[in-house]
Parts: structure tokens; sequence; C-alpha cells
């Protein structure tokens, strides 16, 4: 990251109308409003319709191979965002990795509790199962929706249903109990509008009561034996790090095929900010890759 770099990025951090702390529907607004007015590439496409009677968001960018399928979870700390507000970093990751992504607008808490997000997921999930096998499917998500994605791909397996052939899991939010050490020791250093007393007050929105060590709640306490190949990006600037970090160790530990990619000094979901941060770039050129290669690979045995 150049110095013009993060100062760019600085200012667009000191300059966001939203929070994710104060009152859930307001910030919702103030959110999609910043977000959506973003115009995306001239090639980019979006249809809404419904999958499994949840709203989804198809989006293609540029050539795509519309046989296979990104299934993508947005960000937002379980209370804010949609699939129209994330929809510059789902079509980017679309765009690199040549798959029709769909974008889930899964239920929002505080008014939908967990484990409402994850019944959307495996809803969308299981509609998608009919339109293609699952080795042309891959998930994705960024904060929360990387920790849904996780919780999505144990709930297919633990159903005996087909996974997915990839996941791309970006900053996630896996541990909802709030004990990884980058909580505090990356709070000075981390510039994105996570903050932990933030996250504090929206965990328990999302748990409705749930024990937050729950496995589908926070996948850095699951047992992964038996889910794919996963790519976890995160910057060393952010207090979801030891999320990252964990929920690595944790796949590596039962056996799953696990790349891990720490980049030095950016934020919270850097690939968001690929149009001025060169390690973004980079990013979403790796992940795009790594989606290539898995769903090639699985169409071919």
């Amino acid at each position: 990251m150049t110095k013009k770099q993060r100062v760019a990025l600085t200012e667009i951090f000191a300059h966001l109308p939203f929070a994710i702390t104060g009152d859930p529907v307001e910030q919702r607004v103030r959110m999609e409003a910043a977000l959506t007015a973003m115009a995306l590439p001239d090639d980019v496409t979006m249809a809404r319709s419904a999958l499994g009677e949840v709203p989804v968001l198809t989006i293609d960018a540029g050539d795509v191979d519309s046989s296979t399928v990104l299934l993508h979870f947005h960000g937002g700390v379980y209370v804010l965002g949609s699939a129209r507000a994330g929809a510059g970093l789902a079509a980017s990751l679309g765009r690199q990795s040549g798959m029709r992504v769909v974008s889930v607008d899964y239920r929002l808490a505080p008014e939908h509790p967990y484990p409402a997000a994850l019944d959307d997921a495996v809803a969308v999930y299981r509609a998608v199962l009919e339109q293609a096998p699952a080795s042309h499917i891959a998930v994705s998500g960024e904060s929360a929706g990387g920790g849904l994605a996780t919780a999505l791909m144990l709930r297919l397996r633990d159903a005996g249903l087909p996974l997915p052939a990839a996941a791309v899991l970006m900053s996630p939010w896996a541990d909802l109990t709030l004990t990884g050490q980058s909580m505090t020791s990356k709070a000075s250093v981390d510039p994105s509008v996570l903050t932990p007393d933030g996250l504090r007050i929206r965990v328990p929105d999302y748990l409705g009561g749930a024990d937050p060590a729950t496995a589908f709640i926070s996948p850095v306490f699951a047992n992964l034996i038996g889910l794919p190949p996963m790519l976890i990006q995160a910057g060393s600037h952010e207090i979801l790090l030891d999320d990252a970090v964990r929920l690595a160790a944790t796949a590596a530990a039962h056996d799953v095929e696990v790349t891990l990619q720490i980049t030095p000094e950016v934020p919270h979901v850097f690939q968001a900010f690929a149009a001025i941060l060169d390690e973004g770039k980079a990013a979403l050129a790796s992940a795009g890759t790594f989606l290539r290669t898995h769903v090639a690979d699985a169409d071919a045995t």
C-alpha cells in the first residue's frame, strides 16, 4: 500500500455515513445509500429473484460460465447490509473467478435472530443444487458473511447434502464470543467501522438467547472435518485477525485443505477497496485463481 493509497483509505473510513452501532433500521438505510451510490462497471448485470423463497441478487460480471454458481453472503454483523449494498465486491469475485454470483439477502437480526440467516442460506443452497451439481458451486462471504458461509457448510455436511467445491472467506467473523486476542491487540490500528464495543452491542441481536460458542454461530469451535477446500483472507490491521487465523488452524487440525493469506497493514475486508488498493486487487486475483482451480478440478473428477 502506497502512502497515497493509505491516505485515500483513511479518508474513506473517516467519512463513512454509517456505523454498526445505533438503530439498525437507520444504519441500514445509511449503509445502503452510501454503498449503492458507487457505480458498478458497465458490464455488470444484476437481476432480483428468489430461490427457496429467499430473495437473491444474481450478478454477472463480464464473461462468466453461467453453469457455475458462486453463492455469496454479504457482511454487516448480521444486522446491516444487503446483496445490493455488497454487489461491488461480489461482482469482483465473479469477474475474477468467471462464475455467476448469487448473492443472498438473508434475514437480518434483531428482527430475525439466529438461526434465520442460516436457514435462509440452506434454503438457497438447496434451490441452487436443483439447478447445478455441487461440483459447479462454491461459496463465499465477507465478515459475518464469511462466518455464515462456514456455518452453511457445516449444516450441509451434517444433513448429508453434497458440499460445494470450495469456499472463499474474507475476514470471516467466526467467533461471536469475541475472545480473539486481536480484539484488543489490533483495536488501535483497525480503521474500519468494526470496534470491540460495537460488536458487543450487535452480538446479542444475532444470538437471540443462543450460546455464542455454538458451532453454527462461532465456527472456530466447530468440528470442520469433511469440509471442502477453503481460502481464508484477512488483513493484519483488523480486530478479527484472530478469527481468520484460528478458523484456519481448526480447519487444518481437522484435515481440511486450507490456505490462509494474511496481508500486512490492511484493514477489514480490504478486498472491497481494490479500486484504490494494490493489495485488494492482488487478493481478489488470488481468490479468483483459487475458485477457478477448485471448481474446475471438482468438475473434472
